[in-house]
């Protein structure tokens, strides 16, 4: 048996009701029709094992399948009339036993059908002597497990593949299955004495009602490929196969699921699908409104009229295609566990979800009730008082001739979903609002003339349309689509008035010209810009504040769908929550058997740079530190080292344990907690695994890791890698045993570190990998740093590597590289490395990797540097990272004249002279 539904945003609770189930005259009906065999269902709500049992019994008294299945339908209705109305059963509750229903009867009237027409024909098979199977496919509500309890059920028919009958008339597995088809929909949709169980409607499989009854795989495949279109994504959304159970339980129509899969979910931010559903429910609305015409009691729709159930369902589904195709954990059937996961995923506020699922709550009760009373198929709000009136009560409220509470909660309720649906599908302008900057203009919101046209650029301010004038003669702009360039003029159009209007500089909306360039023929980016008004207004702002954001985002695109989470400012890099949804979607990804290594490539590399795009905004904004961008930019590389060493593990042939004994060492950037955007990772792949298999495993694993974290793919590039620092450089393995690292930094043997690799690992941390490793290494470095050194020789070993890296990094006369001048960051990197190594084993208290300022200051409480000398020179160093930090964040140089940082540069020079005399 199934179980009840589950969301994080829970529906109302049912109050108590003060109706009676029997004013519904379909329940007054069906206890005169059915007295004698209303006992047979047990108490309770009716599930699909005691409904299949009721069936049986129903039958073992002398009905017909046909018959028993109908009376089945009529019982389970009545119990569901007498829960919902005089006991307050959750709507989730209703909706269940209504499916399993469905589920019950579909699964013994295909199992019937099947028979009838294998008497004659046999069963069908390949050409290889295999059984082929047939699928009923649930689509809507059906699919979703939400189906009411008047509902007809949306089905489409599919099977395996062709083949041909075994029995005395053999006839092909098409014109088998069509027959099965014919005898099922008859089966479950005719109607006769006792009733019928589901009306059927076919209409959603390939071509409509002119299509064949049922399709082959293959057949749909093709469908959906060539001719399916952007409506039918939002229909195949919640399908799922119903019957025969046995399909599902063994696996076999997981086959359909990834055809569905493909045609519905797109592999990028799919904003384009905006319009499919806007011109759907423009045919939703003008069809509800013909309805309406002259008959205003029509305009009452629960389901269909503004503010209705369809267009929270539309709201739902809309946010799901978008986004369910690089996000599948966002992926379900059910529209109050789709709302939970939106509003968790910051695409939807969650008082708005809240309210949603609130409202989608009341009006399926309120659709239940009005189908209740004659087992209709309708959604419209009755006309006559009593009903009103008796709806009212079921939901403990009132409604009388002066005044309704049913309606002016309806009322509320609609308004409500109404004006979320309005805000998501405007039609891709502002939505008319005051203070939207339009000055009242009356035209301002009209799509303007084309991008290339003459009329449009002339109205564009002199810098901006200088900027175009150029790009509109180049080939690709005049190649495309008369709605793209209008597309793209309504863009650059709000650029120019955020522009003239102060929220924004000129500069702005000239770079925002120069990034929108290179995307001409990626539209899904400007869908979403188109659709989101909002985002294009922070994308402008933040054009206007560096330069590096624009380069940022003209590699990554994507990114900008960011801009449109209000956390992004006010949540700073959290490595848990990251490395949580990182696993949440790599289950999602195995749940929809999409875990394969591009998928899970592509995954990476879209978390990282979205992550590293949300730490860019908050540094721009001058929300957070420069020190504090390094903090999350360092924290967020060792999570998604840790992710990626897990995933590819998985995915290693050779792999020869369920985890890895292996970790990866961070130094340089990474290690000291300093990376930068663009950083590359300097890391050391260490091992301890006594398996005779290990370095050979190991060695393998380290190179698909490195494949992994450099490949570029579709989805751009994670890290650039260097191994240089590993025992032995470039000449030595790529993954050393942590044995072998041992002796290498202790000096034991023949193979020993030089004084450079031994500063290197001042710097140098775990940061990814098995947990117990950790220890282990950080054992390690303290012992290899806090060895005894004479002091002179370290010295001018120490002094000699710094004139070897400057004379490798000449600097212009007149000129003060921040980093690699004498004064600058460099100096005070080497200084600390000294006082380390030669001063630690006295003071452990510097073996803490703590970072250059915070070792400095220590340096200077040991008594190891003079009063001053260590702080002031530690707060140089902070002083040149944040100016090469804003340099590069500008894409200026970081090579300035020397006495605007005269101060800092003598500060670290004083360092230096006290350390190295």
């Amino acid at each position: 048996m199934g179980s009840a539904p589950h969301t994080d945003i829970e529906s109302q609770p049912p109050v108590t009701p003060t109706a009676d189930a029997s004013h519904s005259r379909f329940v007054q009906r069906i206890r005169r029709r059915y007295a004698a065999e209303l006992p047979l269902l047990p108490p309770g709500l009716p599930r699909r094992d005691t409904i299949t049992a009721l069936v049986a019994t129903l039958q073992a008294q002398g009905r017909a399948i046909g018959s028993a299945l109908r009376v089945a339908r009529q019982l389970v209705l009545e119990r569901l009339a007498v829960l919902d109305i005089e006991q307050g059963a959750a709507m989730e509750d209703v909706t269940l036993a209504m499916t399993e229903l469905a589920e019950a009867t579909l699964e013994l009237a295909l199992a019937q059908a099947v028979a009838d027409q294998s008497v004659r024909h046999g069963l069908p098979r390949t050409d290889a002597g295999a059984p082929i199977e047939f699928w009923v496919v649930g689509m809507g509500k059906l699919g979703a497990r939400e189906l009411n309890v008047s509902s007809d059920i949306d089905l489409v028919y599919v099977y395996e593949e062709d083949g041909h009958t075994d029995g005395p008339q053999p006839i092909s597995a098409h014109e088998f299955f069509a027959q099965v088809a014919r005898g099922l929909s008859t089966l479950i949709g005719d109607t006769t004495e006792d009733g019928f169980v589901f009306r059927v409607d076919l209409a959603l499989r390939p071509n409509g009602n002119s299509g064949p009854a049922a399709v082959s795989l293959s057949m749909l495949e093709e469908y959906l490929q060539v001719q399916g279109r952007e409506w039918e994504r939002f229909a195949w959304l919640k399908s799922r196969v119903v019957a025969p159970r046995a399909a599902v339980d063994s696996g076999r129509a997981l086959a359909l699921r990834s055809i569905i899969v493909s045609f519905v979910y797109r592999k990028y931010l799919d904003y384009g699908v905006f319009e499919g559903l806007r011109q759907l429910h423009r045919k939703v609305r003008d069809e509800a409104q013909r309805r309406a015409a002259g008959r205003p009691e029509r305009a009452n729709d629960v389901k269909l009229s503004r503010g209705g159930i369809r267009e929270i369902e539309f709201i739902v589904q809309l946010l799901l295609v978008v986004r369910g195709g690089q996000f599948p954990e966002m992926r379900t059937r059910s529209t109050l566990r789709a709302l939970s996961k939106l509003a968790a995923g910051g695409l939807m506020k969650v008082d708005s979800a809240r309210r949603l699922a609130e409202a989608y709550t009341f009006l399926r009760r309120v659709e239940h009730r009005i189908q209740y009373l004659d087992d209709q198929q309708t959604h419209l709000l009755p006309t006559i008082d009593g009903d009103l009136n008796w709806i009212a009560r079921s939901l403990a409220l009132t409604c009388s001739a002066d005044a309704c509470e049913l309606l002016d909660r309806l009322g509320e309720i609609r308004e409500f979903v109404a004006l979320e649906f309005d805000a998501l599908l405007h039609d891709g302008r502002e939505p008319a609002a005051a203070g939207n900057g339009s000055g009242g203009c009356r035209t301002c919101g009209a799509p303007p003339a084309p991008l290339d046209s003459e009329s449009f650029i002339e109205k564009l301010p002199e810098e901006l349309a200088a900027r175009l004038r150029p790009l509109c003669e180049q080939p690709k702009i005049k190649a495309l689509r008369e709605e793209s360039k209008v597309r793209l003029a309504r863009l650059i159009s709000r650029a120019a008035q955020a522009a003239r209007s102060g929220q924004c500089t000129m500069e702005a909306a000239t770079r925002f010209v120069d990034w929108v360039e290179p995307l001409l023929r990626r539209e899904s980016y400007l869908a979403l810009l188109v659709e989101r008004p909002e985002v294009q207004n922070r994308l402008l702002r933040l054009l206007g504040l560096a330069r590096w954001p624009m380069r940022y985002l003209m590699r990554h695109p994507g990114v900008i769908d960011e801009l449109a989470d209000e956390r992004l400012l006010h949540n700073r890099f959290d490595p848990a929550v990251f490395s949580a949804e990182l696993e949440a979607r790599h289950v999602a990804w195995e749940r929809s058997g999409q875990a394969d290594p591009e998928s899970l490539l592509d995954t990476l590399r879209r978390a990282h740079h979205a992550e590293v795009f949300r730490t860019l905004v908050r540094d721009v904004e001058a929300h957070i530190t420069t020190e504090e961008v390094a903090d999350e930019l360092s924290a967020l590389a060792d999570a998604t080292l840790e992710r990626t060493l897990a995933w590819a593990w998985k995915h290693l042939k050779q792999a020869h344990r369920p985890e890895p004994r292996f970790a990866v060492i961070a130094y340089g950037k990474l290690g000291g907690k300093e990376l930068g955007y663009g950083s590359d990772l300097d890391v050391v792949f260490l091992y301890d695994d006594d398996d005779e298999r290990a370095p050979e495993v190991y060695g393998a694993f380290t190179r698909k890791l490195i494949g992994w974290l450099t490949l570029r793919t579709a989805a751009g590039e994670l890290f650039d890698i260097d191994t240089a620092l590993r025992p032995n450089g470039n000449s030595g393995m790529l993954v050393t045993s942590m044995a072998s690292f041992e002796k290498y930094q202790s000096g034991r043997g023949s193979n020993t570190a030089w004084t450079w690799e031994h500063q290197a690992l001042t710097r140098a941390r775990w940061c990814a990998g098995l947990g117990e490793l950790e220890g282990r290494f950080e054992t390690v470095r303290r012992a290899v740093l806090a060895a005894p050194r004479d002091h002179a020789a370290l010295r001018e070993e120490v002094r000699a590597m710094r004139d070897k890296l400057r004379a490798a990094r000449p600097v212009k006369a007149g000129s003060f590289d921040v980093k690699h001048s004498p004064g600058g960051m460099v100096d005070a990197e080497f200084a600390v490395q000294y006082l380390v190594l030669a001063h630690s084993a006295a003071h452990p208290e510097l073996l803490d990797n703590k970072g250059n300022i915070a070792l400095l200051q220590r340096a200077q409480a040991c008594g190891l540097l003079p009063d001053h000398v260590g702080s002031r020179a530690a707060d140089a160093y902070r002083e040149l990272r944040r100016a090469q930090h804003r340099a590069r964040l500008d894409e200026q140089p970081t090579q300035v004249p020397p006495e605007l940082l005269a101060e800092h540069r003598d500060a670290i020079l004083a360092l230096w002279r006290t350390v190295f005399g």
